[in-house]
């Protein structure tokens, strides 16, 4: 078991007050399968894949979903990301991601959105997402690919916390999202589009950090089954996503 990686107990004593309450039988390890399910996501491994020294995949996925269903994952990460307490500085960006074919099934009626939208690249899902000085995550919000950042940014911007500064590229350059901003009290550094008739000024030197929000989408596609789709549901990848984020991010 040493060969494969493992969650250590400092990581499990962050996560383990914000499991569910084990009811009836005593489940099976929660530090074994939790580490299951993190090396099946960050490898794009099918669950049957699965190393058997996790214990059984079965068990992998049905813990998988069963907390997928119930936010647990994305309790865990806004829990850990509030902790931090109020940033100074935002910034705001969004990516695509590739929807294998596997996950693109029509949906049937009654059953809950899958977030999957057509682009001219093909299947997408698109990955909204707020961090802050550091890179580190705070929000995120899984939508269609073809959804547009002003939209994203507009579901986002009443559970962003009270910053000084809010940055982003000239994609989210708009009098309507500036004014949202400005009465949420926070500063835009936006650079203006080309066609403003009026350049609106921003701080350049505080624009040069924007690309920590671009490093926080790179290091959470390097777990293979979320730079790739596999995933039929959008709250089952969003999970996943959530996963990752807490274990890069806010994990000793």
């Amino acid at each position: 078991m040493s060969r494969l990686p493992m969650l250590s107990h400092e990581q499990m004593k962050v996560l383990q007050p914000l499991l569910p309450r084990a009811r009836g039988l005593r489940r099976v390890d929660d530090r074994r399968v939790i580490s299951g399910i993190i090396y099946v996501i960050r490898n794009g491994l099918q669950w049957k894949d699965a190393p058997r020294e996790f214990g059984s995949y079965k068990t992998l996925y049905n813990r998988f979903i069963r907390w997928s269903e119930r936010g647990v994952f994305e309790k865990i990460f806004a829990t850990l990301a509030a902790r931090a307490g109020v940033p100074e500085c935002l910034m705001i960006d969004s990516t695509h991601l590739k929807v294998h074919r596997t996950a693109a099934s029509l949906r049937k009626k009654g059953q809950r959105p899958r977030r999957i939208g057509r682009t001219r690249g093909g299947l997408n899902s698109k990955l909204h997402a707020v961090c802050d000085g550091v890179g580190r995550p705070i929000a995120m919000l899984l939508t269609e690919g073809q959804m547009s950042d002003h939209r994203g940014a507009r579901i986002l911007l009443p559970v962003l916390p009270d910053a000084h500064y809010l940055i982003a590229d000239k994609g989210y350059d708009s009098t309507r999202f500036r004014d949202a901003l400005a009465s949420s009290g926070i500063a835009p550094c936006i650079p203006s589009t080309k066609n403003r008739r009026k350049l609106l000024p921003y701080d350049r030197h505080l624009y040069g950090k924007r690309h920590k929000v671009e490093n926080l989408f790179g290091k959470i596609k390097d777990w293979r089954r979320i730079a790739t789709r596999y995933d039929r549901c959008a709250h089952t990848f969003f999970s996943a996503i959530c996963l990752a984020a807490t274990i890069i991010f806010w994990m000793p």
